[in-house]
């Protein structure tokens, strides 16, 4: 399980999101504190799962912590990727009374979207039951919040697909349209980036109907997606790619489908609900 960002862009990266979240959130400064008048005042909180779930966001809630108050003391009691049930302690705080509450606000959203993500993530692998199947992400992710979102994925048990349009080739319907407007072969195109491309680049087609499934065969592809195709259409797909490429499905992949779609035997299932429309965990945090 990854518990931390997979390298030096991605920590970067994170770093400067949580930056502007605690900017955008503590403005001027918080002055529903400074009211009180009691800027020594210390204190001790416990953050708590108010529902049953999978954790994620505890390495960017010490990060937000970190950044508040170095003095405040950050204990997890819990590990990123961890299965969690109602009533679980995950964090507890100990430090100056104002920092606590600055911190507050910025350290649940982010905890409380990420978990939201892994436990949602969890949901679908844990349905693809004893198959091969992976479920793999999608660039469908917050403006803004991609390696925070595809971490919280890696949390849940899945697999990142490509981080941003340099990461592979994948060509869509789109693409396929200016392909024809080219006046160049499908085929072509692929040989030609093969031909200008690192070895290593791995080059996907989005397919809707089997002629199409057909042609990107013959083009010699790495990946050949499957989009919003019925069952029956992707079994006659699996059984024409034969193993010759890897083939992931997508398009409408919602929870009760997964069982039926990895038995066809598809390698990936990208689901765009992981992370476009999740739903918030919940945890509360509270003085104590």
């Amino acid at each position: 399980m990854h518990t931390a960002p997979h390298s030096s862009i991605e920590l970067n990266y994170i770093d400067q999101i949580i930056d502007l979240a605690l900017e955008e959130d503590l403005g001027l400064g918080d002055i529903s504190t400074s009211v009180l008048n009691v800027p020594q005042a210390t204190a001790q909180a416990e953050l708590t799962a108010k529902e049953a779930g999978f954790i994620s966001g505890i390495f960017v809630a010490q990060l937000v912590a970190s950044k508040v108050d170095p003095e405040v003391q950050f204990e997890a009691l819990v590990t990123d990727g961890s299965p969690i049930s109602k009533g679980d302690l995950l964090i507890r705080l100990k430090g100056n009374a104002t920092s606590l509450l600055g911190m507050e606000r910025t350290m649940l959203n982010f905890l409380q979207r990420m978990s939201g993500i892994a436990t949602t993530t969890a949901q679908y692998v844990q349905a693809v039951g004893p198959h091969k199947t992976v479920i793999v992400d999608t660039r469908k992710t917050a403006p803004g919040m991609r390696y925070i979102d595809k971490m919280a994925v890696r949390h849940g048990g899945g697999t990142n697909h490509r981080i941003d349009l340099s990461s592979m080739v994948m060509l869509k319907d789109n693409h396929v349209r200016l392909i024809q407007e080219s006046g160049k072969s499908f085929e072509q195109i692929i040989e030609q980036a093969r031909r200008s491309l690192p070895l290593s680049t791995r080059i996907e087609v989005e397919t809707t109907n089997l002629k199409e499934v057909e042609r990107a065969l013959k083009a010699g592809v790495d990946v050949i997606m499957l989009d919003n195709m019925t069952l029956e259409e992707m079994k006659q797909a699996v059984s024409l790619i034969n193993g010759e490429c890897m083939v992931e499905a997508s398009g409408n992949m919602t929870l009760d489908r997964i069982p039926q779609v990895a038995a066809i035997g598809v390698d990936y299932i990208s689901v765009g609900a992981l992370t476009h429309s999740i739903k918030a965990f919940d945890i509360s945090m509270n003085f104590i």
